[in-house]
């Protein structure tokens, strides 16, 4: 019998473009646009004209973009946001693989903590205007609004202005959250390559010893030898 095989990892996989993984009605494309879309220098986003001289730093637009995905999908973190960069094919083709480490990103939402907090703003108004996403964005922030025309859905000066208040709030508990964890994570040690590659011989050793017992396990019980192994492993 035999297993359902998966590609062979060296080997250009169809489709050749990232595009192509990325549908027509995937969200993503909407916080692209948005994006595009905007005036940072005017929002008062730090940097978002590129220095002319200096070391190349990452398009602010870019960095934004990893922020709205973050905050759309519950991802309260840098170091997350790091990774999710490196593995996340919808991430990989918004900011088109760049992979900006966790620092670059926490100090982008620590300098532009406010500018940030307002495109969220305007970002979360005009899904619900567009009824776009659906139940994701209300899941995602916690209101109760409702898709449908009701009766609770009709909008007056006090309820815009209640809603608008609690939009705010969660965005603040998202900012609070994400300073904590990072916070929280700046001391946590990243293995390095080398390290990787170590622990992966390591592993490989494991295994051998393994398939040795076993192999030295078949011998005694077809001989009826005592089944007793002195096993060398320091895990065990």
């Amino acid at each position: 019998m035999r297993y359902i095989e998966g590609i062979d990892r060296k080997r250009i996989a169809y489709p050749e473009y990232i595009d192509d993984y990325i549908t027509d009605d995937n969200p993503v494309r909407v916080i692209d646009a948005f994006v595009d879309s905007l005036d940072l220098v005017e929002l008062g986003f730090r940097n978002a004209i590129p220095s002319h001289t200096g070391r190349l730093g990452f398009d602010r637009k870019d960095l934004l973009r990893l922020y709205i995905y973050g905050y759309m999908n519950k991802i309260t973190s840098s170091r997350r946001l790091e990774a999710e960069a490196t593995r996340n094919i919808e991430l990989m083709w918004l900011i088109r693989k760049l992979r900006p480490d966790f620092k670059t990103i926490a100090n982008f939402r620590k300098d532009n903590k406010d500018a940030i907090q307002k495109v969220f703003k305007q970002f979360i108004a005009l899904c619900k205007q567009w009824d776009l996403f659906g139940m994701e964005v209300v899941a995602v922030d916690g209101s109760k609004f409702r898709a449908s025309n009701s009766k609770k859905n009709n909008l007056n000066q006090k309820n815009l202005a209640r809603k608008i208040k609690y939009l705010e709030e969660k965005i603040q508990e998202y900012m609070a959250q994400t300073d904590e964890n990072d916070n929280q994570e700046e001391s946590i040690k990243k293995p390095n390559a080398q390290e990787i590659k170590e622990r992966i011989k390591e592993l490989k050793t494991r295994k051998e010893l393994y398939e040795n017992y076993q192999q030295e396990l078949k011998k005694k019980i077809q001989t009826k030898s005592p089944l007793s192994i002195q096993m060398q492993d320091s895990w065990l």
